[in-house]
């Protein structure tokens, strides 16, 4: 399967570190494509997942057949088209391959539990990073939550979701904006685990 990677389309030379690892890592990022299901195509249903791992390398990108009859491909936003799906694999093996990659690593995403939800997964909340809620990135937006797109270009310099979106790039421009504060988030993990575990040693 080809990967419609940033790289490939000139925008992203920043997102992937030239001549890195190109294998898994402690930590990925995934974000998934989706189609909608049901009465006008309201209902989300897992049509891509891409994973990248530290250095933003392409990792896992797969089409998924859909479960339900498609009733909005939404390819304007999506990127999906009939002849994707078609060719897609199962839902139940890629949910099978994502869990085993996932698991027991540390996983970026933007709002990623949009992801993990419509994969019908669950992954420990100490492990996950997650650009939409980092309190330094919601304070530039006067407490808001940012869009990807936004942090991208203030932070990186990088357009993405231009047009029809690609889940490798973005899961590749999630993955840079950890690695840019991955020091200091990941201290501020440490420090919000220290502080519950001195609270749960309080007497009562």
């Amino acid at each position: 399967m080809a990967v419609a990677s940033a790289v490939e389309n000139g925008h992203s030379e920043h997102l992937v570190k030239e001549g890195s690892f190109s294998g898994l890592t402690k930590v990925v990022a995934m974000d998934c494509e989706m189609v909608g299901v049901g009465d006008s195509g309201k209902d989300s249903e897992l049509a891509r997942v891409s994973i990248v791992n530290l250095t933003g390398h392409c990792v896992y990108d797969k089409f998924v057949k859909p479960i339900e009859e498609v009733t909005d491909y939404r390819t304007h936003v999506s990127g999906i088209r009939p002849a994707d799906l078609e060719a897609g694999e199962e839902f139940s093996l890629v949910q099978k391959e994502v869990y085993d990659i996932l698991k027991g690593r540390i996983l970026v995403g933007h709002a990623v539990h949009h992801d993990l939800k419509v994969l019908f997964l669950d992954h420990p909340r100490s492990k996950i990073r997650d650009t939409a809620y980092y309190q330094p990135f919601k304070k530039m937006c006067n407490g808001k939550t940012p869009s990807l797109k936004k942090l991208a270009e203030c932070l990186l310099g990088v357009k993405v979701q231009q047009g029809e979106h690609s889940s490798v790039q973005d899961a590749q421009a999630a993955m840079r904006l950890y690695t840019m504060y991955r020091s200091d988030w990941e201290a501020a993990v440490h420090k919000l685990a220290q502080h519950r575990r001195n609270q749960l040693k309080k007497p009562k």
